[in-house]
């Protein structure tokens, strides 16, 4: 097995007729301005859904539906969590990074392409803060223990996927982007839904999670939304529809 990518895809046509049926403003853009843009977004601060080829089979979102974000931020865990996750702010997330770079940021040298494997952030990459040793509880996750510290739990570990090149190429490009912007080859990958609901299939399904979220941009192959362009659904009767976890 190369990838978990079995599930439907969508054309660029496909979501374009369907935003055009719903009056959805959208920008397309060819992946050689989009990527490096979108890179840039998220080293900003930005948190951007990210729709991409062939569904992913299985529990993880593995750079197909996913929500993106800056490793590097020490507050992003909290925000992807009570604004788009809608979940408790100490909920860790998990790391994609380049497969070729995985072993400079991570005590790993393979392959983790189903986000499963479980390793330390690398001690080079660690941060040494004497009050985490004192801290007790929620106070312990508010401090950075590393260069990316909201994808690093308390233990220092993280769990990871490593993309590769061949079976995701436009994800890895994307991160590729982000590394020659940031030196970072490292993105916060969260599935593509909120608490309690499962990961979207359709771009009707990714826009009403943009809609209903604090999510700042939305990618849906190379049609570009802007969340200043979409009104937000303050109608939370949805949170009903799935039980919670």
């Amino acid at each position: 097995m190369k990838g978990s990518y079995l599930g439907g895809s969508y054309s660029n046509k496909q979501i374009r007729e369907y935003l055009d049926k719903i009056g959805g403003k959208y920008t397309e853009i060819d992946d050689s301005e989009l990527l490096p843009k979108v890179a840039e977004l998220i080293s900003d601060g930005n948190v951007v859904g990210w729709f991409n080829g062939r569904m992913e089979f299985g529990p993880r979102s593995l750079g197909a539906r996913s929500i993106l974000g800056d490793p590097r931020s020490k507050d992003m865990q909290s925000v992807m969590n009570l604004k788009i996750k809608y979940r408790e702010s100490f909920r860790p997330f998990a790391p994609a990074v380049l497969e070729e770079d995985v072993s400079e940021w991570f005590d790993f040298n393979g392959k983790s392409r189903y986000m499963l494997l479980v390793s330390k952030v690398n001690s080079n990459k660690l941060i040494d803060k004497a009050e985490a040793k004192n801290a007790e509880g929620l106070d312990r996750l508010n401090i950075p223990r590393s260069k990316i510290p909201a994808v690093t739990h308390v233990d220092c570990s993280a769990r990871i996927q490593t993309v590769n090149k061949k079976i995701n190429p436009r994800f890895h490009t994307l991160l590729k982007h982000f590394k020659n912007l940031t030196g970072c080859p490292v993105l916060i990958n969260t599935s593509f839904n909120v608490r309690g609901e499962p990961i979207v299939h359709s771009p009707e399904d990714a826009i009403k999670c943009f809609q209903r979220t604090e999510m700042d941009y939305l990618v849906l192959e190379n049609i570009f939304l802007d969340k200043n362009d979409w009104k937000k659904i303050t109608d939370d009767s949805w949170k009903k529809e799935y039980e919670l976890d």
